[in-house]
């Protein structure tokens, strides 16, 4: 602000305030940095929507115990059963079994132990590279399925080498396979050439899996299950003793493998079992697969991965220093000694705490190589372990330049989600068709969670500072600025992602003011402008935007940042009928960037609040997320399950006369032809 518009806005406020007249409202002409004045003043509303998800996270996670609480002994199996098939439901189902076509690609022979280098196909063209340690002997052996972490090298990295070493010699073969997006299969590289990290790669893959419907969890769970299909087809495997141990990603993967394949006989996860309560209270959520859609509204929590399995035994590997908290993981383990016990086997779910920090410490490898003697080869005898010799990193790759995709035939996950997705381009076409619009209308409106308008609280609105508040439900608030005569016949409604300021900084704004009889409010959707989460320096902040905690938290309460924001653009459009005293009043919704899929939805569900609408900067569909593995801040704008029934383009034909769509851009942030 200039020093000459400080003092001139000071007198109008001094003169304004003697005549008890109160804030100075905005009027047509006044400058910009006058109207970008914040509506809040000193307070920071940068963790609305972090306080606003978890206080509802955190009483669903009541609801739940509450529901652990009542139940009866009669009542066990049917909680395994409900969670296993929402979990099932939730991941979106997996793909057909098909030919292994296993190759094993070299041998490394070691004093106590040997190695071979393979990779198999769990989905056509799909490799999986892994190292198969197996103990000195004929056999045959129990075997240890043993994903890896998050890790560049994965299976390679020497952390894990030493794990599968230690159970390989306790007398079990140890599978150690790399993940999705890790070590010889990375699959999003950067514009030099280098890989992303594997988690911001598992959230890239995971938003096209999210669209329709299912999860990245799925591919890694199928990785996991075509791994023991693997070995029990080898004869030196004993079929009916397979394990599963991991830590960190590869404890996620372990709890979930554990939870759905019965042929896990033993399994030891590590470093990520802690409880959704735990986690709200520490570093929120995490990575694309820990997240599934829906499920603390549905009431499973970490604890449910133990209790699915039940009464096959399960060591749950922790660290008093570790970020996913130990008091979460006890508290998790005496849910599962209750469990078990109820069920008649309370030895068959136990503890290890390791005074360290996030890893693979000694203390959990010996308990994880006991635990698989106890249960695989029914030896109680403990092993203490010996020097572990690791190997250098390059010589444990299975391929000749160590990367799968470039094996013959090999496909990425990006090219089968995008053949997935054309899967649904049938479906799609038939909503399409006019005689299905309220079919449509009503799958998109439960699709992205929101409510119809007699289900809406009242919204509330006052002014504030320079501006308004307008509250479209308890617990939010939007900062609004207004300019021109609230007798005016016309209202314009502006939204733009870089906050109310910057939309009357904008062109539309300077249209707008040479026109007569017309309102102006430019809103701060929920999460947009003064509520905008701060961004930090996180790579992930570049990618999935500052809020990608919240939109995964919103995810796991089943809601949408569309669907949320899609009420808010409803509530606005009502708070304004009322601060009016017009209840015809119809508005125009001009939208730049983040809020134009959020306004779409609007303008589709209610037309009756709406003349006309204008996008500006808006990709043009999802499948073009799906199609291009590249994105940048697009993970607010997912809808789960979206693209089984409608894409964008589908409702731009509804409103496509009454509607304009300006500076389309990819899905990268860039300008698209």
């Amino acid at each position: 602000m200039s020093i000459l518009t400080f003092i001139l806005r000071t007198a109008a406020l001094v003169v304004m305030m003697t005549a008890g007249l109160g804030p100075v409202e905005p009027t047509l002409g006044q400058t910009p940095d006058v109207l970008a004045e914040k509506i809040f003043s000193s307070i920071d509303k940068t963790e609305m929507m972090a306080e606003f998800l978890k206080k509802q996270a955190l009483k669903a996670l009541d609801r739940r115990d509450e529901a652990f609480e009542r139940l009866a002994d009669d009542e066990l199996t049917i909680w395994q059963d409900e969670k296993r098939a929402f979990f099932l439901k939730q991941l979106g189902g997996f793909p057909k079994r098909h030919q292994l076509f296993a190759k094993i690609t070299g041998e490394i022979q070691m004093a106590q132990y040997r190695i071979e280098k393979l990779y198999f196909q769990s989905q056509p063209g799909l490799h999986v590279s892994a190292n198969l340690y197996l103990p000195k002997g004929q056999g045959p052996f129990p075997a240890v399925l043993h994903p890896t972490g998050h890790s560049a090298t994965a299976k390679n990295r020497e952390l894990y080498q030493q794990a599968s070493i230690a159970i390989a010699m306790g007398g079990c073969a140890v599978l150690c396979y790399d993940p999705i997006g890790q070590g010889e299969r990375q699959q999003i590289l950067q514009g030099n050439g280098k890989p992303y990290s594997s988690t911001q790669q598992h959230m890239l893959i995971n938003q096209a899996d999210h669209l329709m419907g299912g999860n990245i969890a799925s591919t890694m769970i199928w990785d996991g299950i075509r791994a023991i299909d693997y070995l029990q087809s080898r004869p030196d495997i004993l079929p009916q003793a397979i394990g599963c141990v991991g830590i960190s990603g590869g404890g996620t993967n372990t709890s979930y493998l554990m939870a759905l394949d019965p042929r896990i006989k033993a399994a030891a996860p590590g470093c990520y079992l802690t409880g959704f309560r735990s986690l709200l209270q520490t570093i929120g959520p995490q990575d694309a697969e820990q997240n599934i859609h829906g499920q603390i509204a549905f009431g499973m929590d970490h604890a449910d991965y133990v209790l699915m399995r039940l009464p096959q035994p399960t060591l749950i590997m922790a660290a008093t220093d570790d970020y996913f908290d130990i008091r979460g993981a006890w508290d998790l383990f005496r849910s599962g000694k209750r469990f078990a016990t109820r069920l008649g086997y309370p030895e068959r779910v136990d503890l290890v705490e390791a005074n360290t920090g996030h890893g693979f410490p000694k203390e959990m490898r010996v308990s994880a190589a006991n635990w698989m003697r106890r249960w695989l080869l029914k030896i109680d005898d403990p092993i203490v372990e010996g020097e572990l010799k690791s190997l250098d990193e390059k010589r444990l790759n299975v391929t000749p330049n160590g990367r799968v995709l470039d094996l013959p035939g090999a496909r990425s996950i990006m090219e089968i989600n995008a053949d997935k997705n054309r899967q649904w381009k049938g479906r799609r076409q038939e909503n399409a068709d006019p005689i299905h619009r309220n079919r449509l209308l009503s799958t998109v409106r439960h699709l992205i969670g929101a409510r119809s308008l007699v289900d809406l609280p009242q919204p509330l609105i006052r002014k504030s500072n320079n501006g308004y508040i307008i509250e479209p439900e308890p617990g939010i608030q939007l900062p609004a600025l207004f300019s021109g005569d609230k007798k005016a016949n016309q209202l314009v409604v502006l939204l733009h992602d870089k906050g109310k300021g910057a939309a009357f900084q904008s062109d539309h704004y300077r249209r707008l003011q040479k026109q007569k009889n017309v309102q102006i409010l430019a809103v701060d959707l929920r999460g947009l402008g003064e509520t905008q989460k701060k961004a930090g320096n996180s790579g992930f902040d570049e990618l999935f935007g500052a809020d990608w905690k919240e939109t995964l938290l919103a995810s796991l309460l089943g809601k949408t940042y569309v669907g949320m924001r899609t009420e808010d653009i409803w509530q606005v459009v009502r708070a304004w009928r009322n601060e009016c005293k017009n209840q015809q009043l119809r508005a125009t919704l001009i939208a730049v960037g983040e809020p134009a899929i959020p306004a779409l939805h609007a303008a589709c569900l209610e037309t009756q609040l709406f003349d006309e609408i204008h996008l500006v900067e808006s990709i043009d569909s999802w499948t073009a997320i799906v199609e291009n593995p590249i994105t940048r801040k697009q993970q607010s704008n997912l809808v789960f399950g979206a693209l089984k029934e409608y894409d964008l383009p589908m409702l731009r034909s509804l409103i496509d006369k009454n509607l304009t769509w300006n500076k389309p851009v990819r899905p990268d942030g860039t300008p698209a032809q």
